[in-house]
């Protein structure tokens, strides 16, 4: 997902930062949403949460289940629900793919980051998760201090 600085159209609206702490992320895809117009416009503002969102394969269609998508005040009356479930739009053999990963024991898809591509689209990029227990978490963030302080004795030499 590099792209350049003076790329207008790319833009990032949300991002499931807290994504990577909790899950130990093995793969990850870049898939489409179906959405209506005020939620595209309510979009362009930057108003948008998936932290708390999940993805899950239903009835042989990709999901995008409890993210938020605030109410763009100028739909008024053709406004749109905020926590509806959204379509992602994948194809079937990495559909297939997806079904099978999530009916391994502990596996999960979890939204890391919505954004706009380089043609102004809308994306959700979705990674394949194993949920990590406390001292995996624990593991990773004494890997990161000693990263953190090794760079330190570094630049101070």
């Amino acid at each position: 997902m590099a792209q350049t600085k003076s790329d207008p159209n790319y833009k990032v609206i949300a991002e499931n930062r807290r994504a990577r702490y909790d899950y130990a992320i093995e793969d990850d895809l870049e898939c489409g949403i179906i959405l209506e117009g005020s939620e595209v416009k309510s979009l362009r503002v930057n108003s948008a949460n998936i932290a708390e969102s999940y993805a899950m394969v239903e009835d042989g269609e990709l999901w995008l289940t409890n993210s938020y998508i605030a109410p763009y005040v100028q739909a008024k009356t053709f406004g749109h629900d905020e926590r509806r479930k959204r379509k992602l739009l994948v194809s079937r053999k990495e559909l297939a793919r997806l079904w099978n990963a999530t009916q391994r024991k502990g596996m999960t898809l979890v939204p890391l980051v919505m954004y706009f591509n380089h043609r102004g689209i809308a994306k959700l990029k979705i990674g394949i998760a194993k949920g990590k227990k406390n001292h995996d978490k624990r593991a990773t963030e004494a890997k990161r201090d000693w990263n953190r302080q090794k760079q330190r004795l570094l630049k101070d030499n």
